[in-house]
Order: C-alpha cells, then structure tokens, then sequence
C-alpha cells in the first residue's frame, strides 16, 4: 500500500472512531478540526466511508445532512434493533444508568462532557437509554449549537414524588460537593 492510501485508511479509521464515539451529528468543521484536514477534504473522506460503509455489506451507514454526518444503523435492521430496545427497556436500571441519572437529576442541566468528566468514562449509550425511557430529556446547548444540555424529566420527578428537582434528598449537600470539585485545580 502507498504512502497515500495509507494516509486515506488512517483518516477513515479516525473519521469512523469519531462517529463512534460521538454518537450524534457531527459538523464538518468539527470533523477538520479534530483529524487537522482541509475543509475541502471532509467531504470527500465523508463520501469515502459512507461508500464503504454501503460496499461491505455491514449494518452501520451515514447519514450526511447539509454539513452534519452521523454513523447510524441500517434500515433494514431495524426489527432487531427494535427487539433489542424493548429488551433494554424491560430490564432494570444498571449501575451505571442509575449513576448517571443522579448526576443529572442533581446537576442537571447538565452537557454529556460534563456527566462523562464527572463518570470518568464515555456515556451516551446511557443517555439513549434513559432518553428512550422517558426519564430525561435532552435540548440544544444555547451557549454550544452543537451539542445538548440533559435534565430529569417531568415522568422522573412524578415518579420520584417530587416538583422539582431541588426537592431531592440532600440537594444543597451535593449541589456544593459539585461545585467545589468543579473549582479545584486538578
């Protein structure tokens, strides 16, 4: 393989490892930024992997909307996909899943960087869990466009047999544990 093929695989492999992690419509300025690309090459490395995607018969493709793409699942999966879901949503809370609600519920509205900062490991298959379960809800980020803000939703505090969030056990204690660990130096 040429220096230049292996260029190209290498920022396939990066472009795809993003769409992966990310989950969610990436903006082609994003995707410049972080591989270090010209603008006129995003495109064309978007193209690249969606034919790829398509070519190798595999149950991921894009979707690429103006300048925005996301990794998605296949249509024709869709049935198993479902299946999965509502085996997901049958299941108890996980660890995890409770964690993350917390930290929501506490300090929300709160970005998922902020609740993967706070965690310590990436968390939007959790998110999508909990969104599907109707116990958050997600909104667009006033101060970042790109992203969104999650908070405890009106189902969950109902649930809870609260009015609000401040009503939670202990919500001054753990709002100022936040708030200091947000302002010591790390």
């Amino acid at each position: 393989m040429n220096e230049e093929n292996e260029k190209r695989e290498e920022r396939l492999a990066a472009l795809e490892a993003l769409l992966f992690i990310h989950g969610e419509p990436l903006p082609f300025g994003k995707i410049e930024k972080l591989l270090g690309i010209p603008t006129e090459e995003v495109g064309p490395l978007v193209g690249g992997y969606s034919q790829e995607l398509a070519a190798a018969k595999r149950g991921l493709a894009l979707i690429v909307d103006k300048e925005k793409v996301q990794l998605v699942t296949k249509p024709k999966f869709h049935s198993i996909i479902q299946s999965f879901v509502k085996e997901q949503m049958s299941e108890d809370l996980t660890p995890a899943s409770v964690e993350t609600l917390a930290i929501i519920a506490y300090f929300g509205p709160i970005s998922r960087a902020r609740i993967e900062y706070q965690r310590g490991v990436n968390s939007i298959f959790i998110l999508r869990n909990l969104l599907l379960r109707g116990l958050i809800e997600r909104f667009p980020d006033p101060e970042h466009p790109q992203s969104f803000l999650y908070q405890p939703s009106f189902d969950l505090l109902k649930h809870l047999g609260i009015s609000k969030k401040e009503d939670l056990p202990e919500y001054d204690k753990f709002k100022s544990l936040l708030t200091q660990f947000e302002n010591t130096p790390q």
